[in-house]
Protein backbone atom coordinates (compact mmCIF):
# COMPACT_ATOMS: atom_id res chain seq x y z
CA UNK A 1 0.00 0.00 0.00
CA UNK A 2 1.42 3.77 -0.77
CA UNK A 3 2.39 5.54 2.21
CA UNK A 4 1.93 9.36 2.68
CA UNK A 5 2.00 12.01 5.06
CA UNK A 6 -0.16 14.56 6.37
CA UNK A 7 0.39 17.87 7.59
CA UNK A 8 -1.94 20.56 9.91
CA UNK A 9 -1.18 24.03 8.88
CA UNK A 10 -2.94 26.07 11.35
CA UNK A 11 -2.27 29.63 10.40
CA UNK A 12 -4.10 33.47 11.31
CA UNK A 13 -7.07 33.45 9.08
CA UNK A 14 -7.58 29.30 8.70
CA UNK A 15 -6.52 25.87 8.98
CA UNK A 16 -5.29 23.46 6.23
CA UNK A 17 -4.77 19.97 6.61
CA UNK A 18 -2.53 18.50 3.41
CA UNK A 19 -1.53 14.86 2.73
CA UNK A 20 2.00 14.64 0.04
CA UNK A 21 3.44 11.29 -1.43
CA UNK A 22 6.93 10.89 -1.21
CA UNK A 23 7.87 13.00 -4.31
CA UNK A 24 6.33 16.01 -2.39
CA UNK A 25 3.39 16.45 -4.34
CA UNK A 26 0.23 17.53 -3.02
CA UNK A 27 -2.39 14.49 -3.09
CA UNK A 28 -5.15 16.53 -1.12
CA UNK A 29 -5.96 19.47 0.80
CA UNK A 30 -8.90 20.73 2.88
CA UNK A 31 -9.04 24.12 4.17
CA UNK A 32 -11.53 26.15 6.92
CA UNK A 33 -11.11 30.04 7.78
CA UNK A 34 -11.90 30.64 10.86
CA UNK A 35 -13.40 34.03 13.10
CA UNK A 36 -10.66 36.85 14.04
CA UNK A 37 -11.77 38.72 17.25
CA UNK A 38 -11.42 42.03 17.54
CA UNK A 39 -12.28 42.83 20.70
CA UNK A 40 -11.18 46.51 21.40
CA UNK A 41 -8.45 48.40 18.84
CA UNK A 42 -5.66 46.68 18.48
CA UNK A 43 -6.77 43.43 20.38
CA UNK A 44 -6.65 40.27 18.40
CA UNK A 45 -8.18 36.76 19.44
CA UNK A 46 -9.10 33.59 17.65
CA UNK A 47 -11.31 30.85 19.46
CA UNK A 48 -8.75 27.31 20.20
CA UNK A 49 -12.34 25.13 19.95
CA UNK A 50 -13.08 26.61 16.77
CA UNK A 51 -9.15 25.99 15.68
CA UNK A 52 -9.33 22.49 16.80
CA UNK A 53 -13.05 21.63 15.55
CA UNK A 54 -11.66 23.22 12.18
CA UNK A 55 -8.41 20.96 12.12
CA UNK A 56 -10.30 17.68 12.91
CA UNK A 57 -12.78 18.66 10.12
CA UNK A 58 -9.90 19.69 7.30
CA UNK A 59 -7.95 16.41 8.39
CA UNK A 60 -11.17 13.72 7.63
CA UNK A 61 -12.05 15.86 4.58
CA UNK A 62 -8.36 15.36 3.42
CA UNK A 63 -8.33 11.88 3.66
CA UNK A 64 -11.69 11.69 1.99
CA UNK A 65 -10.80 13.84 -0.89
CA UNK A 66 -7.50 11.67 -1.23
CA UNK A 67 -9.72 8.52 -0.97
CA UNK A 68 -7.22 7.19 1.69
CA UNK A 69 -7.80 5.46 4.97
CA UNK A 70 -5.35 7.14 8.09
CA UNK A 71 -4.11 3.69 8.00
CA UNK A 72 -2.11 5.14 4.60
CA UNK A 73 -0.13 7.97 6.94
CA UNK A 74 3.16 6.96 7.88
CA UNK A 75 2.83 10.50 10.11
CA UNK A 76 1.50 13.66 10.77
CA UNK A 77 3.80 16.88 10.94
CA UNK A 78 2.43 20.32 12.18
CA UNK A 79 3.45 24.25 11.51
CA UNK A 80 1.45 26.92 12.90
CA UNK A 81 0.87 30.68 13.93
CA UNK A 82 3.97 30.74 15.83
CA UNK A 83 3.54 33.46 18.68
CA UNK A 84 0.20 32.98 19.38
CA UNK A 85 -1.09 31.63 22.67
CA UNK A 86 -3.53 29.09 24.53
CA UNK A 87 -4.50 28.41 27.63
CA UNK A 88 -6.10 25.89 28.80
CA UNK A 89 -7.09 23.80 31.97
CA UNK A 90 -5.52 20.31 31.78
CA UNK A 91 -8.03 18.63 33.61
CA UNK A 92 -10.97 19.35 31.52
CA UNK A 93 -8.91 19.99 28.47
CA UNK A 94 -10.85 23.47 27.67
CA UNK A 95 -9.23 26.64 26.85
CA UNK A 96 -9.41 29.22 29.55
CA UNK A 97 -9.48 32.62 27.65
CA UNK A 98 -9.59 33.30 23.85
CA UNK A 99 -6.16 32.40 22.26
CA UNK A 100 -4.33 35.89 21.79
CA UNK A 101 -3.09 36.43 18.07
CA UNK A 102 0.36 37.53 16.94
CA UNK A 103 -1.19 40.53 15.81
CA UNK A 104 -2.21 41.34 19.05
CA UNK A 105 -0.87 44.67 20.26
CA UNK A 106 -2.01 44.50 23.74
CA UNK A 107 1.17 44.38 26.22
CA UNK A 108 2.44 47.58 24.12
CA UNK A 109 2.72 49.32 27.66
CA UNK A 110 3.84 46.32 29.58
CA UNK A 111 6.99 46.24 26.37
CA UNK A 112 7.20 49.79 27.09
CA UNK A 113 7.80 49.37 30.70
CA UNK A 114 10.29 46.53 30.85
CA UNK A 115 12.16 48.62 28.30
CA UNK A 116 12.37 51.73 30.56
CA UNK A 117 13.16 48.93 33.38
CA UNK A 118 16.66 48.41 31.51
CA UNK A 119 15.13 44.75 30.39
CA UNK A 120 15.64 44.81 26.66
CA UNK A 121 19.33 43.91 26.21
CA UNK A 122 18.71 41.05 28.42
CA UNK A 123 16.06 39.71 26.23
CA UNK A 124 17.45 40.43 23.28
CA UNK A 125 20.94 38.89 24.23
CA UNK A 126 19.09 35.46 25.44
CA UNK A 127 16.95 35.07 23.21
CA UNK A 128 17.29 36.92 19.76
CA UNK A 129 13.91 38.90 20.18
CA UNK A 130 13.05 42.36 20.62
CA UNK A 131 10.65 43.43 23.37
CA UNK A 132 7.70 43.97 21.66
CA UNK A 133 3.74 42.38 22.03
CA UNK A 134 4.01 40.39 19.13
CA UNK A 135 5.55 38.35 21.08
CA UNK A 136 4.18 35.29 23.09
CA UNK A 137 5.93 36.26 26.87
CA UNK A 138 4.68 38.80 27.48
CA UNK A 139 0.65 37.90 26.25
CA UNK A 140 1.39 34.94 28.82
CA UNK A 141 1.69 37.73 31.28
CA UNK A 142 -0.99 39.44 30.17
CA UNK A 143 -3.33 36.07 30.71
CA UNK A 144 -2.05 35.37 34.05
CA UNK A 145 -2.32 38.98 35.53
CA UNK A 146 -6.01 39.54 34.19
CA UNK A 147 -8.10 36.12 33.75
CA UNK A 148 -9.49 34.92 36.67
CA UNK A 149 -9.78 31.22 34.95
CA UNK A 150 -5.90 31.05 33.95
CA UNK A 151 -5.26 32.58 37.99
CA UNK A 152 -7.25 29.78 39.52
CA UNK A 153 -6.28 26.93 37.24
CA UNK A 154 -2.17 27.97 38.13
CA UNK A 155 -3.77 28.13 41.77
CA UNK A 156 -4.76 24.31 41.41
CA UNK A 157 -1.34 23.43 39.33
CA UNK A 158 -3.65 22.47 35.93
CA UNK A 159 -3.18 25.73 33.97
CA UNK A 160 -0.94 24.25 30.80
CA UNK A 161 0.07 27.22 28.53
CA UNK A 162 1.37 27.27 25.07
CA UNK A 163 1.57 28.18 21.20
CA UNK A 164 -1.31 26.93 18.66
CA UNK A 165 1.23 23.80 17.90
CA UNK A 166 1.25 22.59 21.75
CA UNK A 167 -2.66 23.19 21.85
CA UNK A 168 -2.90 20.80 18.63
CA UNK A 169 -0.85 18.44 19.91
CA UNK A 170 -1.94 18.17 23.35
CA UNK A 171 -5.65 17.82 21.50
CA UNK A 172 -4.11 14.63 19.22
CA UNK A 173 -2.09 12.80 21.44
CA UNK A 174 -2.57 13.72 25.31
CA UNK A 175 1.12 15.46 25.70
CA UNK A 176 2.08 19.21 26.33
CA UNK A 177 4.93 19.29 24.04
CA UNK A 178 6.28 22.18 21.27
CA UNK A 179 9.44 22.43 19.49
CA UNK A 180 12.45 24.82 19.74
CA UNK A 181 11.27 26.55 16.57
CA UNK A 182 8.39 27.70 18.29
CA UNK A 183 9.97 28.00 21.38
CA UNK A 184 12.21 30.46 20.34
CA UNK A 185 9.12 33.17 19.27
CA UNK A 186 8.45 33.30 23.40
CA UNK A 187 10.69 35.50 25.00
CA UNK A 188 11.64 33.03 26.93
CA UNK A 189 13.85 30.41 25.82
CA UNK A 190 17.62 30.88 25.66
CA UNK A 191 18.46 30.07 22.37
CA UNK A 192 22.05 29.42 22.91
CA UNK A 193 21.48 27.04 25.46
CA UNK A 194 17.56 25.33 23.56
CA UNK A 195 16.20 25.76 26.83
CA UNK A 196 13.48 27.64 29.21
CA UNK A 197 15.42 30.79 30.84
CA UNK A 198 14.58 31.18 34.42
CA UNK A 199 15.95 34.91 35.03
CA UNK A 200 14.11 35.67 32.02
CA UNK A 201 10.55 33.52 33.36
CA UNK A 202 10.95 35.49 36.41
CA UNK A 203 11.19 38.93 35.41
CA UNK A 204 7.92 38.13 33.50
CA UNK A 205 6.84 36.50 36.89
CA UNK A 206 5.58 33.13 34.95
CA UNK A 207 5.98 29.90 36.61
CA UNK A 208 7.82 27.39 34.65
CA UNK A 209 5.46 24.24 35.00
CA UNK A 210 2.75 25.64 32.69
CA UNK A 211 5.24 25.62 29.78
CA UNK A 212 5.43 22.42 27.11
CA UNK A 213 8.55 20.18 27.24
CA UNK A 214 11.11 21.35 24.53
CA UNK A 215 11.96 18.64 22.11
CA UNK A 216 13.41 18.72 18.53
CA UNK A 217 11.41 19.65 15.35
CA UNK A 218 11.89 16.35 13.79
CA UNK A 219 11.82 13.64 16.51
CA UNK A 220 12.30 10.05 16.06
CA UNK A 221 10.80 9.61 19.44
CA UNK A 222 7.75 11.50 18.29
CA UNK A 223 5.82 13.26 20.22
CA UNK A 224 2.92 10.66 20.80
CA UNK A 225 0.51 9.37 18.81
CA UNK A 226 -3.00 10.52 17.44
CA UNK A 227 -5.74 9.04 20.44
CA UNK A 228 -7.57 6.31 18.42
CA UNK A 229 -10.97 7.75 19.00
CA UNK A 230 -9.85 10.39 16.19
CA UNK A 231 -9.05 8.48 13.53
CA UNK A 232 -9.47 4.98 14.30
CA UNK A 233 -5.65 4.21 14.21
CA UNK A 234 -2.44 5.73 15.88
CA UNK A 235 -0.32 7.78 13.84
CA UNK A 236 2.58 9.31 14.89
CA UNK A 237 2.96 13.40 15.22
CA UNK A 238 6.82 13.48 14.78
CA UNK A 239 7.71 16.94 12.83
CA UNK A 240 6.72 20.61 14.52
CA UNK A 241 7.92 23.88 13.13
CA UNK A 242 6.87 27.08 13.11
CA UNK A 243 5.06 28.55 10.27
CA UNK A 244 8.03 30.33 9.18
CA UNK A 245 10.83 27.91 9.57
CA UNK A 246 8.59 25.44 7.90
CA UNK A 247 8.41 27.44 4.98
CA UNK A 248 12.42 27.64 4.83
CA UNK A 249 12.52 24.09 5.30
CA UNK A 250 9.96 23.34 2.96
CA UNK A 251 11.89 25.49 0.23
CA UNK A 252 14.84 23.68 0.58
CA UNK A 253 17.14 26.54 2.29
CA UNK A 254 19.13 23.65 4.02
CA UNK A 255 22.51 25.43 3.46
CA UNK A 256 23.69 29.07 5.07
CA UNK A 257 23.07 31.93 3.14
CA UNK A 258 19.64 30.64 1.64
CA UNK A 259 16.70 33.17 1.89
CA UNK A 260 12.84 32.82 1.36
CA UNK A 261 10.03 34.67 1.57
CA UNK A 262 6.87 34.18 2.45
CA UNK A 263 3.87 36.28 1.32
CA UNK A 264 0.97 35.44 3.29
CA UNK A 265 -1.26 37.51 6.29
CA UNK A 266 2.32 39.17 6.52
CA UNK A 267 5.57 38.61 5.18
CA UNK A 268 8.39 36.99 6.42
CA UNK A 269 12.01 36.39 5.20
CA UNK A 270 14.14 34.07 6.72
CA UNK A 271 17.92 33.49 6.17
CA UNK A 272 19.47 30.50 7.23
CA UNK A 273 22.71 31.12 9.17
CA UNK A 274 23.62 27.26 9.81
CA UNK A 275 24.51 26.31 13.04
CA UNK A 276 25.90 30.16 14.13
CA UNK A 277 23.32 32.59 15.68
CA UNK A 278 23.78 35.86 14.30
CA UNK A 279 23.13 39.11 16.34
CA UNK A 280 21.23 41.66 14.22
CA UNK A 281 22.30 45.34 14.64
CA UNK A 282 19.44 46.26 11.73
CA UNK A 283 16.04 45.46 13.54
CA UNK A 284 16.11 41.80 12.36
CA UNK A 285 15.24 38.57 14.60
CA UNK A 286 17.88 35.77 15.84
CA UNK A 287 15.60 33.01 15.70
CA UNK A 288 15.91 28.77 15.83
CA UNK A 289 15.14 27.74 12.46
CA UNK A 290 15.02 23.97 13.31
CA UNK A 291 16.64 21.31 15.23
CA UNK A 292 17.23 17.84 13.77
CA UNK A 293 19.24 15.26 16.06
CA UNK A 294 21.33 17.11 17.84
CA UNK A 295 21.96 20.03 15.46
CA UNK A 296 20.16 23.52 15.79
CA UNK A 297 20.11 26.09 13.20
CA UNK A 298 19.85 29.20 13.24
CA UNK A 299 17.91 32.23 11.02
CA UNK A 300 18.12 35.82 10.40
CA UNK A 301 14.63 36.99 10.36
CA UNK A 302 12.57 40.37 9.17
CA UNK A 303 8.75 39.79 9.82
CA UNK A 304 6.36 42.06 8.05
CA UNK A 305 3.06 42.13 10.07
CA UNK A 306 0.56 43.30 7.70
CA UNK A 307 0.74 42.33 3.70
CA UNK A 308 -2.00 39.77 2.82
CA UNK A 309 -4.12 41.79 5.32
CA UNK A 310 -3.85 44.53 3.31
CA UNK A 311 -4.92 43.11 0.90
CA UNK A 312 -8.15 41.73 2.89
CA UNK A 313 -8.61 44.72 3.53
CA UNK A 314 -9.28 46.04 -0.14
CA UNK A 315 -11.72 43.21 0.02
CA UNK A 316 -13.74 43.05 3.07
CA UNK A 317 -13.00 46.60 4.24
CA UNK A 318 -12.99 48.88 1.25
CA UNK A 319 -15.02 46.54 -1.33
CA UNK A 320 -12.75 47.57 -3.78
CA UNK A 321 -11.49 44.29 -4.72
CA UNK A 322 -13.57 42.01 -6.25
CA UNK A 323 -11.42 38.52 -6.79
CA UNK A 324 -7.28 38.04 -6.30
CA UNK A 325 -7.24 37.73 -10.05
CA UNK A 326 -7.83 41.59 -10.67
CA UNK A 327 -4.39 42.22 -8.86
CA UNK A 328 -2.48 40.97 -11.98
CA UNK A 329 -5.15 43.46 -14.70
CA UNK A 330 -4.34 45.72 -12.25
CA UNK A 331 -0.18 45.65 -12.71
CA UNK A 332 -0.63 44.96 -15.48
CA UNK A 333 -3.23 47.96 -16.73
CA UNK A 334 -0.98 50.41 -14.75
CA UNK A 335 2.31 51.34 -14.74
CA UNK A 336 2.81 53.01 -11.71
CA UNK A 337 0.76 54.63 -8.70
CA UNK A 338 0.91 58.22 -9.48
CA UNK A 339 2.58 59.40 -6.54
CA UNK A 340 0.18 56.98 -4.42
CA UNK A 341 1.84 55.32 -1.56
CA UNK A 342 0.03 53.21 1.20
CA UNK A 343 1.85 52.09 4.15
CA UNK A 344 -0.37 49.29 6.10
CA UNK A 345 0.91 49.59 9.57
CA UNK A 346 -2.68 48.66 10.86
CA UNK A 347 -1.01 46.86 13.79
CA UNK A 348 2.15 49.05 14.16
CA UNK A 349 4.75 48.28 11.98
CA UNK A 350 7.34 45.21 12.13
CA UNK A 351 11.26 44.88 11.01
CA UNK A 352 13.37 46.79 11.19
CA UNK A 353 11.04 49.63 12.56
CA UNK A 354 9.41 48.22 15.31
CA UNK A 355 7.17 50.53 16.19
CA UNK A 356 3.72 49.62 17.72
CA UNK A 357 2.39 52.92 17.61
CA UNK A 358 2.51 53.14 13.81
CA UNK A 359 -0.82 53.10 12.24
CA UNK A 360 -1.76 52.80 8.42
CA UNK A 361 -1.83 55.82 5.75
CA UNK A 362 -2.06 56.32 2.11
CA UNK A 363 -0.49 58.93 0.95
CA UNK A 364 0.16 61.04 -2.57
CA UNK A 365 -4.06 61.12 -3.37
CA UNK A 366 -4.89 63.49 -5.72
CA UNK A 367 -8.56 64.59 -7.83
CA UNK A 368 -7.18 61.69 -10.29
CA UNK A 369 -6.49 59.12 -7.78
CA UNK A 370 -8.60 55.64 -8.51
CA UNK A 371 -9.18 52.69 -6.43
CA UNK A 372 -6.78 51.17 -9.19
CA UNK A 373 -4.20 53.62 -7.83
CA UNK A 374 -5.03 52.05 -4.37
CA UNK A 375 -4.78 48.94 -5.14
CA UNK A 376 -1.43 49.01 -7.35
CA UNK A 377 -0.01 50.82 -4.52
CA UNK A 378 -0.90 47.78 -1.84
CA UNK A 379 0.91 45.37 -4.08
CA UNK A 380 3.59 47.47 -3.82
CA UNK A 381 4.08 47.90 -0.49
CA UNK A 382 4.47 44.55 0.61
CA UNK A 383 7.77 44.67 -1.56
CA UNK A 384 8.57 47.76 -0.67
CA UNK A 385 8.31 46.40 2.92
CA UNK A 386 10.26 42.99 1.71
CA UNK A 387 13.29 45.04 0.44
CA UNK A 388 13.59 46.94 3.43
CA UNK A 389 14.26 43.28 5.66
CA UNK A 390 16.47 42.02 2.47
CA UNK A 391 18.81 45.33 2.90
CA UNK A 392 19.10 44.50 6.62
CA UNK A 393 19.49 40.54 6.25
CA UNK A 394 22.34 41.64 4.05
CA UNK A 395 23.74 44.02 5.99
CA UNK A 396 23.62 41.53 9.52
CA UNK A 397 25.12 38.39 7.50
CA UNK A 398 27.51 40.13 4.74
CA UNK A 399 26.69 38.05 2.62
CA UNK A 400 26.00 38.88 -1.26
CA UNK A 401 22.65 37.06 -1.77
CA UNK A 402 21.59 36.12 -5.47
CA UNK A 403 18.58 34.37 -4.64
CA UNK A 404 15.10 34.73 -3.39
CA UNK A 405 13.01 31.26 -2.90
CA UNK A 406 9.37 33.20 -2.52
CA UNK A 407 5.63 31.53 -1.66
CA UNK A 408 2.12 32.29 -0.22
CA UNK A 409 -1.02 32.95 -2.10
CA UNK A 410 -0.02 36.08 -3.43
CA UNK A 411 2.89 34.85 -5.27
CA UNK A 412 0.72 33.70 -8.02
CA UNK A 413 0.56 37.06 -8.91
CA UNK A 414 3.79 37.64 -11.23
CA UNK A 415 3.54 41.23 -11.92
CA UNK A 416 4.20 41.42 -8.11
CA UNK A 417 6.92 39.13 -8.28
CA UNK A 418 8.42 40.82 -10.96
CA UNK A 419 7.93 44.14 -9.29
CA UNK A 420 9.89 42.53 -6.31
CA UNK A 421 13.35 41.58 -8.44
CA UNK A 422 13.31 45.10 -9.71
CA UNK A 423 12.74 46.81 -6.47
CA UNK A 424 15.13 44.27 -4.77
CA UNK A 425 17.83 43.76 -7.60
CA UNK A 426 17.59 39.95 -7.06
CA UNK A 427 16.37 36.67 -8.81
CA UNK A 428 13.27 35.86 -7.89
CA UNK A 429 12.33 31.91 -7.99
CA UNK A 430 8.55 30.61 -7.27
CA UNK A 431 8.37 26.92 -6.36
CA UNK A 432 5.96 24.38 -8.19
CA UNK A 433 4.45 23.39 -4.45
CA UNK A 434 3.25 26.78 -3.55
CA UNK A 435 2.39 25.74 -0.17
CA UNK A 436 5.86 25.29 1.64
CA UNK A 437 4.99 25.75 4.59
CA UNK A 438 2.61 22.71 4.62
CA UNK A 439 5.27 20.68 2.67
CA UNK A 440 8.10 22.04 5.45
CA UNK A 441 6.17 20.11 8.30
CA UNK A 442 5.64 17.33 5.69
CA UNK A 443 9.29 17.08 5.29
CA UNK A 444 9.85 17.54 8.84
CA UNK A 445 7.28 14.30 10.11
CA UNK A 446 8.46 11.97 7.10
CA UNK A 447 11.79 12.05 8.26
CA UNK A 448 11.53 11.27 11.74
CA UNK A 449 9.67 8.31 10.59
CA UNK A 450 12.17 7.33 7.78
CA UNK A 451 9.42 8.02 4.78
CA UNK A 452 13.02 10.50 3.54
CA UNK A 453 15.72 9.10 5.08
CA UNK A 454 18.05 12.08 4.41
CA UNK A 455 17.68 15.79 3.10
CA UNK A 456 19.48 14.88 -0.12
CA UNK A 457 16.57 12.87 -1.05
CA UNK A 458 13.88 15.63 -0.04
CA UNK A 459 16.19 18.05 -2.49
CA UNK A 460 15.58 15.94 -5.48
CA UNK A 461 11.85 16.90 -4.92
CA UNK A 462 12.33 20.79 -4.90
CA UNK A 463 11.57 21.87 -8.57
CA UNK A 464 10.90 25.86 -9.88
CA UNK A 465 8.28 27.05 -11.70
CA UNK A 466 8.84 30.30 -12.42
CA UNK A 467 12.25 32.98 -11.93
CA UNK A 468 12.27 36.66 -12.10
CA UNK A 469 15.29 39.08 -13.08
CA UNK A 470 15.70 42.52 -11.93
CA UNK A 471 15.18 44.98 -14.71
CA UNK A 472 14.48 48.64 -13.21
CA UNK A 473 16.58 51.42 -13.86
CA UNK A 474 18.26 51.72 -10.61
CA UNK A 475 17.38 55.79 -10.61
CA UNK A 476 13.74 54.98 -10.71
CA UNK A 477 14.38 52.08 -7.63
CA UNK A 478 16.15 54.74 -5.73
CA UNK A 479 13.62 57.45 -6.45
CA UNK A 480 10.58 55.46 -5.29
CA UNK A 481 12.26 53.80 -2.42
CA UNK A 482 12.78 57.25 -0.76
CA UNK A 483 9.49 58.33 -1.43
CA UNK A 484 8.09 55.12 0.28
CA UNK A 485 10.84 55.82 3.49
CA UNK A 486 9.28 59.24 3.79
CA UNK A 487 5.75 57.78 4.08
CA UNK A 488 7.05 55.01 6.22
CA UNK A 489 8.31 57.90 8.68
CA UNK A 490 4.81 59.81 8.48
CA UNK A 491 3.38 56.74 10.02
CA UNK A 492 5.08 56.45 12.51
CA UNK A 493 4.50 56.57 16.58
CA UNK A 494 0.73 57.75 15.22
CA UNK A 495 -1.00 56.12 18.29
CA UNK A 496 0.84 57.75 21.20
CA UNK A 497 -1.86 58.87 23.81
Amino acid sequence: MMKYVLSIDQGTTGTRAMIFDHDGHEVSKSYVAHEQIYPKAGWVEHNPLEIWENTKHTIKEALSLAKLEPSALVSIGITNQRETIVAWDSNTGLPLYNAIVWQCRRTAEMCDQLKKDGYEEIFKEKTGLLLDPYFSGTKIRWLLENVPKVKEAQKNGTLKVGTIDSWLIWNLTGKHVTDLSNASRTLLLDIHKSQWDEELLEILSIPAFILPELRPSSDKETYGSTKKELLGVEIPVAGDAGDQQAALFGQNCFEAGQVKNTYGTGNFMLMNTGTRAIKSNTGLLTTIAWKIDNDVYYALEGSVFITGAAIQWLENGLNILESKERLTEVMLKLESTEGVYFVPAFTGLGAPYWDPYARGLIIGITRGTTQDHIIRATLEAICYQSEEVFQAMKKDSNREITILRVDGGVTACDSLLQFQADISGIKVQRPVVNETTALGAAYLAGLATGFWDTLDDIKLNFQISAEFEPNMPSDKKAKMLEKWREAVNRSKSWAIQ
